[in-house]
C-alpha cells in the first residue's frame, strides 16, 4: 500500500510541473517561437538524460524511439501550439482532460488491462471539474482548435500505452532521453523549416527554458514513465488531471488571479477523480462489502452465545 502511494506520489511531480509551465511561458518567454521554443525544451533535456545514463538505443529502440518520441513530444508540442493559438484554455484543457477515460480504452486493447469502475468514474468527474474549474460560457469554438486538441490527447495518450507495453526492462532515464532526443530531432527540421534560424535569448529567457527542461520535462517526463512501469494507466492518467489544477493555483497564487466558488468546486472534482483512481480507494472499496456481508453473521453468532 505505502509503494503503491510513493509511485502515485513521483508520478504527481510530472502533471505538477506542467501545470507551471503555462505562467513561465506567458511571463518569460517569446511567443513567435513555438516550434524553436519545443526544441529548446526537448532536445537539451533528452541530452541530459542521456548524459546521465550514457545509454544508446539498441534493435528495435531505434525505431521505436522515434514513434514515442514523436507522439509523445515532437507532433504532442506542435498540435498543442496550434491548439493553444485557435482556442480558449478552457476547451482546450478540457479536451485534454479527457486524455484518462483515452488511456484506459487504449490500455485496454493494447496491454489487455482491465476496464475498473472506479476509475472510470474518476474519468468523468475529472473531465466535469476542468470543465467547472476552467469553463466560460462566451468562450469560442475553433473546429481547427479542437481537431489539434483532440489529436495531440489521442497521439499523447497512445504514446503513453505503447511506452508502457514496450519499456519492459528498459532504464526509465534512457527511454526518456531516447524519446525526447528523437521527439526534438522532428521538431528541430520542422522548426528550421518554418521558423527560420534558432533565435537569440536574454537572461531570462534562458533561465525560464531552463527551468522548463530540466524540471517540467526531464525530471518530469521520467517522473511520468516511472508511473506508467508501476501504476496501471487509468491511474496515471487521473494523476494527469492535477496539471491544470496546478495551473489554476500558480495563477492565483503569483499571478494574483481570483478564484470563484465555481473554481474551488472544480477543483473538488478533480481532486475527487484523482483519488477514485488509487489502487488502496479500489481496496477499500472492495472490503466494504465484505465487511457488511459478515456483519449480521457476527451479530447472530453475538446473540447465540448470549
Amino acid at each position: 500500500m505505502e509503494t503503491t502511494w510513493r509511485w502515485s506520489l513521483v508520478t504527481a511531480i510530472a502533471p505538477i510541473a506542467w501545470g507551471t509551465t503555462y505562467f513561465v511561458t506567458r511571463a518569460f518567454l517569446p511567443p513567435d517561437i513555438p516550434l524553436w521554443g519545443a526544441v529548446i525544451r526537448a532536445l537539451p533535456a533528452g541530452l541530459l538524460l542521456l548524459a546521465l545514463r550514457r545509454t544508446r538505443p539498441r534493435g528495435a529502440w531505434w525505431w521505436r524511439s522515434v514513434v514515442l518520441g514523436t507522439l509523445n513530444m515532437g507532433a504532442f508540442f506542435a498540435l498543442v501550439y496550434v491548439a493553444a493559438q485557435l482556442l480558449p484554455t478552457s476547451i482546450a484543457a478540457t479536451v485534454m482532460a479527457l486524455s484518462p477515460l483515452v488511456m484506459m480504452l487504449l490500455a485496454r486493447l493494447f496491454i489487455a488491462e482491465r476496464l475498473r469502475m472506479l476509475p472510470l468514474i474518476g474519468g468523468v468527474v475529472g473531465v466535469a471539474g476542468v470543465g467547472l474549474m476552467l469553463f466560460s460560457t462566451g468562450a469560442s469554438v475553433n473546429l481547427l482548435g479542437v481537431a489539434a486538441s483532440v489529436a495531440a490527447m489521442t497521439m499523447s495518450s497512445l504514446g503513453f500505452i505503447l511506452a508502457k507495453r514496450w519499456s519492459g526492462d528498459v532504464d526509465v532515464l534512457a527511454l526518456t532521453s531516447w524519446q525526447l532526443i528523437a521527439g526534438g530531432g522532428v521538431l528541430l527540421v520542422l522548426a528550421l523549416a518554418v521558423e527560420g534560424p534558432p533565435p537569440a535569448l536574454d537572461g531570462s529567457e534562458l533561465l525560464a527554458f531552463a527551468y522548463i527542461g530540466i524540471v517540467a520535462t526531464a525530471a518530469s517526463y521520467a517522473a511520468w514513465f516511472t508511473g506508467l512501469r508501476h501504476l496501471d494507466a487509468g491511474t496515471v492518467g487521473l494523476i494527469g488531471l492535477l496539471n491544470p489544477v496546478t495551473g489554476v493555483l500558480v495563477g492565483t497564487v503569483i499571478a494574483h488571479e481570483v478564484l470563484g466558488m465555481r473554481q474551488f468546486a472544480g477543483i473538488g472534482l478533480v481532486l475527487v477523480g484523482v483519488l477514485l483512481g488509487q489502487p488502496i480507494v479500489r481496496r477499500l472499496a472492495r472490503r466494504r462489502p465484505s465487511v457488511s456481508a459478515n456483519a449480521p453473521h457476527a451479530c447472530s453468532v453475538g446473540s447465540a452465545d448470549a
